[in-house]
């Protein structure tokens, strides 16, 4: 860990940064199987020769990946992404840091019309919501977001995702930049007052609250019955149960969600956050029982701000939602016959999964081989479960539906717009997906570490598509109403979109 923190933080020779740009180029050039799908061969191999031509004297691997992460945008694929490298702390560091809070993390924010904006605030401070972010410490919040969107990519073409995610994980950004700190100077705005405010890494409460040491008093627990241990355990467990199905993330928050809007059940709204969690396939086996069962004319799915997650559980929520045969995703275009030895076999790999993975390798290797095949010069993998010919789930909803979208509707989320917006199965509302329409390279991650700049490089090394395509390519799913909600609409609290859908639907009740 020394030396690891020593080697990220010293000036690195000019030609080992050049060795390490010809590395990266190299892994891209090996693994990803749509490489110059949006940006040409002679245009990319000009961008990292570009690159390795400026660098013209020593840096550490911060200042290097500043320069880096740009270049690899240029990929155009958001699955393509560069880490930075920061310090690693032993455990008694982290012990010491979780008896600590950094204020600044209590801070939610989105950007809006060009303006940072705080969005919530988990502390108890939330006078700041509404407030724009002029400056932290001395740098304009318009510099810093201009240059870190220069770090991610969308897939293709697509800007809207910029905002969003610019937004969203401003503080990563924010992090992978500037580094550990343990105070934030930041400047505020708030209609026509401007204000600093200190954020500081503070000491946690202690949520156990002091009992007094009285002799007079003393606390003793109360004894549970038989019964009330009998019920508390059955509590729990229900409680568990609910977790699990749900996808509990914190506190009241969970990754999927589903209400009856209104008076009785002719509306129905259901908000997944991600695909990544959870037992979703009870969730969704009960969700649509409850719209079968009340005959529920109208359905809204919100796909908002979620990141994408598992083929299988979108393969499996999409069963619900259509009423033809499906083949969810064709066969996935790889550069090698074995994509997972090539997964588990990085050199990010732990020693134990190397291990692991050899002594299967027999049967990983044997797997991998059966489920490729050689066409018109490409290599293509098979995921027979989700590429078959199937039939909608019998509990399928037969209603009217709506589909909320945005920037930050990525990956997953946007492969199930896909099928949605081809099928012509549901209106949309929003903005144009992050993700695009025509597929991404995702399905299985290779994770490799430079050599002297320690920066990690992860690409996917699948190409997972629907059937269905658009043209031109490199553009996501976009809605059939277009709405930007603004920050006045955040002040009030009106969910835009959300409140156009039921607009909508009360004018098709009243005609």
């Amino acid at each position: 860990m020394k030396t690891y923190n020593e080697q990220i933080t010293s000036l690195h020779r000019v030609e080992d940064l050049q060795n390490d740009v010809d590395k990266l180029y190299k892994q891209l050039k090996k693994h990803h199987p749509k490489l110059y799908q949006y940006t040409s061969k002679t245009d990319l191999d000009f961008k990292f020769d570009s690159l390795k031509t400026t660098i013209k004297q020593p840096m550490t691997s911060r200042e290097f990946y500043k320069i880096l992460a740009p270049v690899v945008t240029n990929v155009r694929q958001g699955h393509v992404s560069v880490g930075s490298a920061n310090k690693r702390f032993t455990r008694k560091e982290r012990k010491v840091l979780k008896k600590k809070k950094f204020e600044f993390y209590d801070l939610d924010f989105e950007y809006l019309n060009q303006k940072l904006y705080v969005k919530n605030t988990r502390g108890k401070d939330s006078t700041l919501v509404g407030s724009e972010v002029l400056k932290i410490e001395n740098d304009s919040t318009s510099n810093l977001v201009d240059t870190y969107k220069t770090q991610f990519a969308s897939d293709g073409y697509n800007t809207t995702l910029h905002n969003r995610f610019v937004g969203k994980n401003f503080k990563t950004f924010y992090y992978r930049n500037k580094g550990f700190v343990d105070s934030l100077k930041v400047t505020f705005k708030n209609e026509d007052s401007t204000f600093v405010k200190t954020f500081k890494r503070l000491k946690k409460e202690d949520k156990k609250k002091d009992v007094e040491n009285d002799s007079t008093k003393t606390l003793k627990p109360k004894k549970l019955t038989k019964e009330e241990k009998n019920a508390s355990r059955i509590a729990r467990k229900k409680k568990r149960k609910f977790n699990k199905k749900h996808g509990y993330i914190s506190k009241d928050k969970y990754t999927r969600n589903f209400e009856f809007i209104g008076k009785d059940s002719t509306i129905a709204f259901m908000k997944i956050r991600s695909f990544s969690n959870g037992r979703y396939k009870d969730f969704y086996k009960e969700s649509f029982a409850k719209l079968d069962s009340a005959k529920t004319k109208y359905f809204i799915l919100d796909l908002r701000d979620n990141g994408g997650g598992r083929i299988a559980e979108i393969d499996n929520l999409y069963g619900y939602l259509t009423d033809e045969n499906y083949q969810f995703i064709t066969e996935s275009e790889v550069n090698s016959r074995i994509p997972f030895m090539t997964l588990v076999m990085s050199n990010t790999s732990s020693t134990s999964l190397k291990i692991v993975g050899g002594l299967l390798s027999p049967i990983i290797v044997t797997h991998n081989l059966l489920k490729t095949k050689k066409r018109d010069g490409k290599l293509y993998y098979r995921f027979s479960k989700f590429s078959k010919i199937k039939a909608p789930n019998p509990l399928h909803f037969k209603g009217t539906m709506y589909v909320l979208i945005n920037g930050n509707s990525f990956s997953a989320s946007s492969l199930l717009s896909t099928h949605l917006k081809a099928n012509k199965r549901a209106t949309f509302v929003g903005e144009e997906t992050g993700g695009a329409y025509n597929g991404t390279v995702a399905g299985i991650y290779k994770l490799y570490q430079l050599p002297t700049s320690k920066l990690k490089l992860r690409m996917g090394l699948m190409q997972i598509e629907a059937p269905q395509k658009q043209h031109p390519d490199g553009y996501g799913v976009k809605p059939n109403v277009e709405i930007k909600p603004t920050i006045n609409d955040r002040k009030l609290k009106i969910d835009t979109e959300l409140d156009w859908v039921l607009k909508a639907i009360e004018n098709k009740e009243e005609h």
